[in-house]
């Protein structure tokens, strides 16, 4: 048994020196040097070339689904696959753009279910054309009955709980939970998760985060009316970074904390302006959802056997950690 263990590692390692050979053999030719993401070089697939569509439901300007590009770019470099990316934060038009990638008889689809009723018609019909499809950052309670091969994310719930479990740690009494978008499945679930383990008084307020002036103003004029509110919990990167300033134009004590990360973001918890931040590791997100759909193709395999999510957060970034976690961002790519 332990020497067909031993034969077993050792074939393995000659077959990944012939494929590291082959992957540096000038032959080969093709764009190497910036097909590699982020200079994060992997051993590239000589698999036939394959086109995934990403649909997703970014609202212009939110920086957070750059960073899940950025993962599923890199994947797809690494897979020989072509990369369509397309999105719409209005469920009907994301909708159409995935009827969009089926006629264009793509090889599979990464999709978000941010309002999964809108998605379930277009979704029948990717499955009737023969097209893999999976999920990824919101949908978890919804991927399976929609037909989904796999999903990656974040259990919201989980993620809002654990915050909330945070906020009683660092003894706040008030929050305010800002929602930017109204009827997205994935911010209710955070706030409500919040106020589930949250022993303070927990408040909701709707912004229109496509119009940050408005979202600067509408958390200002909250936090003017009531100076009881300590703690400002934000949905998204650039929301908590607006809100650091609604705080001082409102001459509020409350301080911040958010879902998600970026560049500036990072900093603001370096410099003590915002005070922790939970990260769902989108880069890790679009980078599986892609990849898991060559796997599927060229393996047939399922991460989380086609019954699991495979869950990328919540993971804390604080005082703490955040000066490791500053490396990866400084790339763009946590």
């Amino acid at each position: 048994m332990h020497r067909h263990h031993r034969a077993a590692a050792l074939a393995a390692t000659v077959l990944t020196g012939a494929l590291l050979a082959t992957g540096c053999s000038s032959s080969s030719g093709g764009k190497k040097s910036e097909e590699t993401a982020n200079g994060a070089s992997a051993g590239k697939a000589t698999t036939p070339r394959m086109t995934v569509a990403l649909v997703t439901h970014q609202a212009p300007g939110d920086t957070f689904w750059d960073t899940v590009r950025k993962g599923a770019e890199a994947a797809a470099a690494k897979d020989n696959i072509k990369l369509i990316y397309s999105a719409d934060p209005n469920a009907g038009n994301q909708a159409n753009l995935v009827q969009n990638a089926i006629d264009q008889k793509v090889d599979g689809i990464a999709v978000t279910l941010a309002k999964p009723d809108a998605m379930k018609s277009v979704l029948a019909k990717a499955e009737q054309a023969g097209i893999p499809v999976t999920g990824l950052n919101a949908g978890l309670s919804q991927w399976k009955s929609l037909g989904l091969l796999e999903y990656f994310g974040q259990d919201e719930t989980v993620a809002g709980e654990a915050f909330g479990k945070k906020l009683n740690d660092i003894g706040a009494k008030h929050a305010v939970c800002v929602v930017q978008e109204q009827g997205n499945i994935a911010l209710t679930q955070r706030c409500d998760g919040v106020k589930k383990t949250f022993s303070g008084k927990t408040d909701v307020l709707y912004v229109n985060g496509t119009d940050m002036p408005s979202v600067k103003s509408t958390i200002t004029a909250k936090l003017s009316a009531d100076k009881s509110i300590d703690e400002v919990v934000t949905l998204a990167a650039p929301i908590a970074l607006t809100a650091t300033q609604s705080v001082s134009d409102a001459g509020s004590k409350a301080k911040v904390a958010t879902f998600d990360l970026n560049k500036d973001l990072i900093k603001a918890i370096q410099e003590n302006s915002i005070q922790f931040a939970v990260d769902q590791q989108p880069y890790l997100q679009g980078y599986l959802a892609v990849d898991a759909l060559w796997l599927y193709k060229n393996n047939g395999n399922y991460s989380g056997g086609g019954e699991q999510p495979v869950l990328t957060g919540p993971a804390f970034v604080d005082k703490s950690n955040v000066d490791k976690v500053a490396a990866f961002a400084s790339k763009g790519t946590r």
